[in-house]
């Protein structure tokens, strides 16, 4: 089968100096001769076109032949006084040469031995007025040895030259993968340094603010005690402080959840029944009931090494946003599969919860999951980060990977049970 090439200017040019160089040798005064190397080099220039339009396979084809016949032209214009005895039968060059270069070994043995047949018809006219001695034999066995030692050997390095350009292309695309693996892994190290900074400055704000916190409620507290009997508007405001109160000390909360050094209870734990829980919590307290509900739990699937507290934050936080996306009702998907990890084929688990809301912009998509980054009018932006923090200590990732546009879908893998065969 051909395959395409590239021809650089230069080369063209060459083509173009090799056929100026025929033009000006004898004879000069043939006008078929002058009007032929003409047309083989304009097809020269226009050839890569030619052959990108008469499609990969039948354009090389072509170009070969368009050139044979161009070659078996000019000897029949160029005679002495047969054509096979014609100076210019070096021309054959040009067909075979370009099937080395579009054709594999054997593509281009049978282009050749055509060629070679093409310029050896001419010995039939003229065997009619001539007798071929031995020498004129050996001459044309050495000009269409010729044929296929050019042939091969041109063959040869533009195969040798396709094997460098296979290795540079796998070389650039492991380079490729390699440079984007190293951006993610730069991009992970900053986003830990982050997590770990603002992870102590949480904590230092959130004790400082703690206790000072808990005058305020204990006081409110005992406030709305003693105005029970007072007027409407101190009850008010008194009810007013205890509930705001109240706010605050559950973002406090969720402060040193945050910034606490991760210690995991970790043990087996069927993720069905886990997920169960968390989509009962979400359902109970929603007010959407125009939600359906799809499961496509994978049988059989191993139990997965967590924590079981923490993972039902992780869960019931993934799910209360879908439902939270779909305010209007919509699909909420939940699948769990096992996941091939180092050949282990069930090394991991996958939890990916899908939603049918907006979805996530694609300029967002690297920064949900950092802190404090948050498009609800009242989150604070901690709820992601968190899963993504609590997930990283297991040894798992949490990623987006939808669409944009197409809803969300956050794939969580946590490590599986593994059980050694004895």
């Amino acid at each position: 089968m051909g395959e395409q090439r590239a021809t650089p200017l230069w080369h063209d040019l060459l083509w173009l100096l090799f056929l100026a160089g025929l033009a000006l040798l004898p004879p000069i005064s043939e006008p078929h001769k002058q009007v032929i190397l003409l047309v083989l080099g304009l097809f020269q220039l226009i050839e890569k076109r030619f052959v990108r339009g008469a499609g990969e396979r039948a354009g090389p084809m072509l170009a070969v032949l368009i050139k044979l016949a161009l070659a078996a032209v000019l000897i029949g214009h160029t005679r002495d006084v047969a054509p096979i005895q014609s100076s210019y039968w070096p021309v054959f060059f040009v067909p075979v040469t370009t099937a080395a270069i579009y054709f594999r070994p054997l593509g281009t043995l049978m282009w050749t031995a055509a060629t070679s047949a093409a310029y050896c018809a001419y010995l039939i006219p003229a065997l009619k007025q001539f007798e071929l001695g031995w020498q004129g034999l050996s001459e044309l066995l050495l000009r269409n040895l010729f044929f296929f030692l050019v042939a091969m050997t041109v063959n040869r390095f533009v195969m040798e030259s396709r094997v460098q350009v296979r290795r540079y292309q796998l070389l650039s695309e492991s380079l490729a993968e390699a440079n984007r693996n190293l951006r993610q892994a730069q991009e992970d190290a900053r986003r830990a340094e982050r997590l770990a900074a603002l992870g102590q400055l949480s904590a230092g704000l959130a004790h400082e603010i703690r206790n000072p916190l808990g005058v305020i409620k204990g006081s409110a507290e005992i406030l709305k005690e003693k105005l029970s009997g007072a007027n409407e508007l101190a009850r008010e405001l008194a009810g007013y402080i205890y509930t705001e109160v109240n706010r605050l000390s559950g973002l406090v909360g969720r402060f040193l959840d945050f910034a606490r050094p991760s210690q995991l209870n970790v043990r087996a734990e069927k993720l069905p029944e886990l997920l169960e829980r968390c989509l009962k919590a979400v359902t109970q307290q929603s007010q959407n009931a125009n939600i359906k509900v799809v499961k496509e739990y994978a049988e059989p699937l191993p139990c997965a090494l967590v924590d079981t507290d923490v993972c039902e934050q992780v869960f019931t936080n993934l799910i209360s946003n879908a439902f939270e996306a779909m305010s209007d009702g919509g699909q909420l998907t939940i699948r769990i599969h096992t996941v091939e990890k180092n050949s282990e084929p069930a090394a991991e688990l996958a939890v990916e919860i899908a939603d049918t809301g907006p979805g996530v912009p694609e300029e967002m998509k690297e920064q949900i999951f950092n802190p404090f980054y948050t498009t609800k009018k009242s989150g604070v932006g901690l709820g992601l980060a968190i899963v993504s923090k609590i997930v990283d200590a297991h040894g798992g990732a949490v990623k987006l990977v939808s669409a944009p546009g197409q809803g969300a879908c956050f794939r969580v893998t946590l490590p599986a049970e593994i059980k050694r065969r004895s």
